[in-house]
């Protein structure tokens, strides 16, 4: 049963997060008609942060839920293979499929509205550019869940302003994006969700980054861990 609600939680916040971004556009662009004037990109800027506290949120009511398959591949990896499996097999599906239905919706109520993010670079740049936006934000994460581990507020604040600072770094080049399951959502509206740009830059870069930043995290974490045990030990 549990099962069931995280991959329902999975599809619905997927489904939501893709219409976030797009919301926010219209109501800075269209509605208070700020444009792409300065105040208008910081005023952007504070409602992105905003619904990321709203979706952190979200997440810790659904006990889990989440939109990004970079975030449930990390624990997924760091689990059980069962877990891996449900992971790999169930929520990370789910996620593709909620962008996917977002996306539909979103183009049947604003035909205008673009096409999402694209790749602006060669094929090599991008899938370096997301290799190590997608590195940074999961290091962030993995030392933020270990040093502050209570802390809500301060730990969603921090990864908001983080995943904000890296989109803006990334988007010129490749939408900046670190979730393949929304650029999924728009590349299957476009038509081009099996091409070997989409799936090189978007999927494998930055799960491979994903897996290194697990691996350095593990590597350099436990020891410094295991170093300090050791000398309270020996204080003692």
């Amino acid at each position: 049963m549990a099962g069931i609600r995280l991959v329902v939680s999975d599809f619905i916040l997927s489904f939501m997060w893709v219409w976030q971004s797009v919301l926010i556009k219209i109501f800075v662009y269209k509605v208070l008609g700020l444009g792409h004037a300065p105040s208008g990109e910081v005023f952007k800027c504070g409602l992105s942060i905003i619904s990321m506290f709203l979706f952190a949120f979200l997440g810790k009511v659904t006990k889990g839920g989440a939109y990004n398959p970079l975030t449930v591949l990390a624990s997924g990896i760091s689990g059980d293979f069962s877990n891996f499996l449900f992971t790999v097999g169930a929520r990370i599906p789910a996620q593709v499929i909620g962008s996917i239905t977002g996306v539909r919706f979103i183009l049947d109520t604003f035909p205008q509205i673009g096409r999402g993010p694209s790749l602006n670079v060669g094929i090599h740049h991008g899938a370096l550019t997301e290799g190590l936006l997608t590195f940074a934000i999961v290091t962030i994460s993995l030392g933020l869940a270990r040093k502050i581990p209570g802390s809500f507020y301060m730990k969603t604040w921090i990864s908001s302003v983080s995943k904000l600072a890296l989109h803006i770094l990334g988007s010129d080049m490749t939408g900046g994006c670190m979730n393949p399951a929304s650029v999924m959502g728009w590349a299957y509206a476009r038509g081009d969700h099996i091409t070997k740009e989409h799936i090189l830059v978007y999927w494998l870069a930055p799960i491979q980054a994903t897996v290194i930043a697990l691996w350095l995290f593990k590597l350099v974490v436990r020891p410094l861990a295991e170093e300090k045990k050791d000398s309270k030990s020996k204080s003692e």
